[in-house]
């Protein structure tokens, strides 16, 4: 039966590939890890029925991008968030049993309405999977959103991304 949270350890398993076995789709290790914690995740909820993901990220002052983006004025990047919400719908696709390495193909709109400081506690990513292609081609596409502390600061239609079993021409 598959989980439907993990821990951080668990994370960092599957950024070392001892979750869904060699080859296939991993989260990347610290620092490019955005999130701490999977609190849900199904194949069944959210706004489209096919699938829901809850995670969260704790935000401490000496997260290493604080200090280079941008000195005397930091602030975490917002493609950070971006790319936080591509890693779970990869995480998504492997859990759900699909082979393959994951690579982020896009996103249809992104809007940032806020930014996360150092003074912030915790970010949460809500993404609401809308497509799964589990074919020759693996594809997931989803629409997710960032908070700070209870409050939206992005949101993204239609980020895909892809479980490719050769990534060589990619």
């Amino acid at each position: 039966m598959q989980k439907d949270h993990y821990d951080r350890d668990e994370l960092l398993d599957c950024g070392y590939g001892r979750m869904f076995g060699p080859g296939n789709a991993r989260l990347p290790v610290p620092n490019m890890l955005m999130m701490d914690r999977v609190l849900k995740i199904n194949s069944d909820g959210g706004k489209y029925g096919k699938g829901e993901m809850l995670a969260e990220l704790d935000i401490h002052p000496d997260l290493w991008f604080f200090a280079c983006h941008f000195p005397g004025d930091p602030v975490m990047p917002g493609c950070l968030g971006l790319d936080a919400m591509w890693q779970l719908v990869g995480f998504h696709l492997a859990w759900l049993g699909n082979p393959g390495r994951g690579r982020a193909l896009g996103v249809g709109e992104v809007k940032f309405t806020g930014q996360v400081l150092p003074t912030a506690k915790k970010v949460t990513y809500h993404l609401d999977m809308k497509r799964v292609i589990a074919r020759k081609l693996v594809l997931g596409i989803a629409d997710g959103s960032v908070q700070v502390d209870g409050r939206e600061i992005y949101t993204a239609k239609d980020l895909r991304v892809g479980l490719f079993t050769s990534t060589e021409n990619f």
